[in-house]
């Protein structure tokens, strides 16, 4: 990985003058440093991402926080927080029942006292080496990073943050999209021009959001259905007449990966479907995601070896849907995404 990333900093003046396809570092650079953390962020930008993307739940006292989920158990050392071994819940999120502990029942002084841990240990081994070294980060510290990071390399690092469980929080009184909003216009993001977007998988809030922002608004799309509305599947929304519905709240879809390249049952790639050529039609960018760079989530052949945590050809499959003609990709290793956007082999 040393090697990838010392070429793809040798990069970043080139690649960065691209508007398009960019990278967008997920949840940081999560496949080298435990994610949503600000080094994670730091990593990302210093590998050459074009944007830094963190999903934001909330706290009990309404601060916006970076987190995979709001349930933290799996993500922070809470477990090991005698003091807090009550908080300990068992809640429905978005129709699944979850035991942990969950960032709504911590004010944001508490959730400081926490220190962040490797989510995929088993496939990260490498990672658990930063475990207990950084906190959970809340977004207007991420604004500031993407701010200062701008200001001291010359390039635009933009945010592309996600909502998550969004009808969730607003059920519970901690509606997320007023104080997203506000936090992003008072960094300086207002229009489709700036280096921002919003995601969701859901609707409604896109939707809402609409209303609030001229800022990019991303629907996200994997398998089933949105958790705000039944009623509409995710199948639906990669048709054509489901993609011009997109376009009438949102200006670009964020899909699983194996809606643009699918997979047979054993893992290996098939052809490609028509979504981007279709998704353009109707005038929407495409960021797939997420290209991680691990056997467990590469096709089968890109695939070294039988160990899921070993690293395949990852870059192989970032160029692929580079040429298939996707606007950016969400990145566990952003330092791979840009290499293979410059058209570099290794």
């Amino acid at each position: 990985m040393r090697h990838i990333l010392a070429l793809a900093l040798s990069l970043v003046t080139t690649t960065a003058a691209l508007a398009a396809p960019v990278v967008i570092g997920h949840r940081g650079a999560a496949g080298e440093r435990p994610e949503h953390t600000l080094e994670s962020y730091r990593v990302a930008i210093a590998a050459g991402a074009d944007f830094i993307e963190p999903d934001l739940v909330s706290t009990s006292d309404g601060v916006l926080v970076a987190r995979h989920e709001n349930e933290i158990g799996s993500t922070t050392d809470v477990a090991a927080h005698p003091e807090f071994v009550v908080r300990r819940a068992t809640k429905t999120i978005d129709g699944t029942r979850v035991t942990g502990w969950f960032t709504e029942d911590f004010t944001l002084a508490e959730l400081k006292t926490l220190h962040a841990r490797e989510r995929l240990p088993d496939l990260r081994v490498a990672n658990t080496a930063w475990d207990g070294q950084f906190d959970v980060p809340t977004f207007a510290e991420i604004l500031t990073l993407a701010r200062d990071s701008t200001t001291a390399s010359g390039r635009a690092i933009g945010v592309y943050p996600e909502t998550k469980h969004p009808s969730y929080f607003a059920a519970i009184g901690l509606p997320l999209e007023r104080r997203l909003v506000e936090q992003l216009e008072a960094a300086g993001y207002h229009d489709a021009t700036d280096a921002a977007f919003i995601q969701s998988f859901e609707v409604g809030n896109l939707k809402a959001l609409r209303s609030m922002t001229r800022l990019r608004l991303i629907q996200l799309i994997d398998s089933g259905h949105p958790a705000d509305d039944p009623k509409i599947s995710y199948d639906d929304m990669v048709t054509p007449r489901g993609l011009r519905q997109i376009a009438t709240y949102a200006d670009g879809i964020g899909p699983a990966k194996t809606r643009i390249v699918p997979r047979d049952p054993v893992g290996r790639s098939l052809a490609p479907t028509t979504l981007v050529a279709d998704a353009h039609a109707t005038g929407l960018v495409v960021h797939p995601w997420t290209f991680r760079a691990e056997n467990a989530f590469l096709p089968l052949e890109l695939r070294h070896g039988d160990d899921p945590a070993e690293r395949g050809d990852s870059i192989a499959e970032v160029a692929q849907f580079l040429a298939l003609g996707v606007d950016g990709v969400f990145a566990d290793s952003p330092a791979i995404a840009v290499a293979a956007r410059a058209g570099v082999l290794l």
